[in-house]
């Protein structure tokens, strides 16, 4: 048996001994009095009995073991040409006083604290300044729309709302603070407490009494202790991307999270204490709280927080130089930002200025990376290129390939191999197992790992009817695939992506990898839209890369032939439309389901993660050049 194969049985035979040995590389107020109590409810819970503060895992031991003198945050803006360097000692010094503004303001042990910020070290500064007193944190995306942030200040209710006087996008400032003000008037529950971090880029004129300013008060502000939590405590809500009406409350624990997180950054991405790595996200997103601020301090690492973006700042050369600049050994980001440079430098010239030999490997999640991506980036980089899959609500991967376990045969289109944990099977909808390759629901046996969710905040209910109520005993993903012989999985697409073509269920996924791999195309989307015969018929709306100028009707017909010829007549697939861009969520995700809605005349609602809303607006106009959204 493999070391992967021996590892992932252990963790699934012996859950207990598994994740005991992982928790006990952690600091500890209290060890648990199990490791997994499978009679709680609505989910089993990790590490009940324990206590434990995550913000003592995360800085104060380094500190205490000598690596007070290392680099704990490297702040990288070419947005404001602005670099910072951050210890583990000035780190500690910060959360610390920060901790302290934030008691004096009526903060403590489970109350909410809604963290509203650009992409600034502050922002991470004040996550962990909540864990050290055993605050709650609900971090919201910086520049949200003012009735979404209201939302959620009405589902998280927080004592403090911690802001900044904007955020900054190429070309443009947005004023964070008259959307906090809208908010703050239109929730129902009412905020007494705003700090912010005022930026030299825009002014925010502050509300006597309500308003205060960050630097004003950390300055004279007297550092505290971190607080001993319940390892069942949560330690921050994060609300799910694009919900709408009542929000989706992650919920995620101090214990099993810290664990999970620290063991991550050694098995799966191969990094050790020392090492710096760069997870090209925003704190906003569950990928910002696990992996540029809890996982890599966790462990020790140098984390960077960058703000700017993969193209435009100044040009598609600006991860080269980040990780050439400093030294970093793993690169974590989203195929979207990898399929903008491609589009923009598709021979990789800008490439060949930087000395990338620092750097181990690239980690790619946020949505399917198609094999075209994939191989581009690995021709280029000449490293290895690792497609994994995971969720808000899980924390960190289901599936990947574990470099520092035993690093594994990449499949291109498959995110590899289940995570120890993780007992990752294929139903069909009558709940049977399906048989190697034939694609069904995506499911996880419970009890799911240390770090994924134990329910959504105040809403035991709804955690139940949208993720265990359908198969009982298991959690429901909402994706869907199929395992190969090789007991790899294949992630082919959202359950609601896939469509139904006289009867026969397709996956969009399969045919966007068959589109993606033309040589002319930078990336795509397929989406079903209503058909009178056959029920939904599939459109493909597709963006060129740079340079390319040949007739539309030549390169559609290409493309039409394409899906014909590797998957078949079945799919029917006869439409499509290239588009100057596709609409994305600020994370990357594609808006497949916004388009559907367009594309068949239903209502719809613009999505607050959108990146830019004008684009709905050519995506429409595309859509009707083909008989569609009347």
């Amino acid at each position: 048996m493999s070391s992967y194969q021996q590892i992932y049985q252990q963790s699934i035979e012996d859950p207990d001994g598994f994740w005991a040995a992982a928790a006990d590389q952690l600091h500890w107020y209290k060890k648990w009095d199990r490791v997994i109590d499978m009679q709680a409810k609505p989910v089993p819970r990790w590490f009940e009995g324990g206590e434990i503060n995550t913000c003592y895992n995360a800085v104060d031991r380094h500190v205490e073991s000598g690596l007070g003198d290392q680099t704990a945050i490297i702040y990288d803006s070419p947005i404001t040409n602005q670099q910072t360097k951050i210890s583990y000692a000035e780190l500690l010094d910060q959360v610390s006083r920060f901790a302290g503004v934030l008691q004096k303001h009526g903060a403590g042990k489970g109350d909410r604290v809604i963290i509203y910020m650009p992409m600034i070290p502050e922002a991470a500064i004040a996550m962990l300044a909540c864990a050290r007193i055993g605050a709650i944190h609900s971090v919201v995306f910086g520049g949200f729309a003012a009735n979404e942030l209201a939302t959620r200040i009405d589902d998280a209710k927080p004592v403090i709302i911690v802001s900044a006087s904007c955020g900054i996008e190429p070309g443009r400032v947005v004023k964070y603070k008259p959307l906090l003000d809208e908010a703050i008037d239109v929730a129902t529950h009412k905020v007494s407490r705003c700090i912010l971090k005022a930026r030299p880029q825009a002014e925010a004129g502050l509300i006597d009494g309500r308003d205060f300013d960050w630097d004003t008060e950390i300055d004279p502000a007297e550092p505290v202790d971190c607080v001993p939590v319940a390892s069942t405590d949560p330690l921050y809500i994060l609300y799910t991307s694009g919900t709408t009406g009542q929000p989706k409350g992650v919920i995620r624990d101090n214990g099993g999270h810290a664990v999970a997180m620290h063991w991550t950054m050694k098995n799966i991405y191969n990094v050790d204490t020392g090492d710096v790595y760069w997870a090209a996200s925003d704190v906003g997103w569950v990928v910002g709280h696990s992996y540029i601020v809890y996982a890599p301090l966790l462990k020790g690492c140098t984390t960077i927080m960058y703000e700017g973006k993969p193209v435009g700042t100044p040009d598609p050369g600006a991860f080269w130089r980040v990780i050439n600049e400093h030294q970093v050994r793993v690169l974590f980001t989203a195929p979207t930002a990898f399929r903008a440079i491609k589009k923009e430098d598709p021979e990789g010239h800008y490439l060949k200025n930087y000395d990338l030999s620092c750097m181990d490997a690239l980690f790619l999640a946020g949505e399917r990376c198609d094999p075209d991506t994939l191989f581009w980036a690995r021709d280029k980089l000449q490293k290895p290129v690792v497609d994994h899959w995971w969720q808000t609500e899980t924390g960190w991967a289901i599936a990947s390939n574990p470099l520092g376990i035993e690093p594994m045969e990449i499949k291109p289109g498959s995110p590899t191999v289940s995570m120890p944990g993780y007992d990752v099977q294929v139903l069909s909808e009558e709940g049977e197992p399906m048989p190697a390759g034939e694609m069904g629901n995506i499911v996880i046996k419970l009890p799911m790992p240390p770090s994924c969710l134990p329910s959504l905040w105040g809403n035991d209910q709804r955690f139940i009817d949208s993720y265990l109520s359908k198969y009982e005993g298991y959690y429901l993903t909402g994706d869907a695939g199929y395992k190969d012989e090789d007991g790899y999985l294949w992630i082919m697409s959202r359950t609601d992506d896939v469509i139904n073509v006289a009867g026969h269920r397709l996956s969009t996924g399969a045919m966007e990898e068959v589109l993606s791999g033309h040589e002319d195309i930078a990336e795509c989307a397929v989406i079903g839209v209503a058909d009178a015969l056959k029920g939904q018929m599939p459109l493909g709306l597709l963006v060129l890369k740079a340079g390319i100028d040949r007739p539309e009707e030549e390169i559609v017909k290409e493309l039409v032939q394409r899906v014909r010829d590797q998957i078949g007549p079945v799919a029917a697939f006869k439409m499509a439309k290239i588009v100057k861009r596709l609409p994305k969520t600020r994370s990357g995700k594609i808006l497949r389901g916004t388009m559907v809605s367009i594309a068949d005349g239903k209502e719809w609602k613009m999505p607050a993660t959108i990146d830019d809303p004008a684009i709905l607006n050519e995506i429409t106009e595309a859509l009707q050049s083909l008989g569609y959204a009347k």
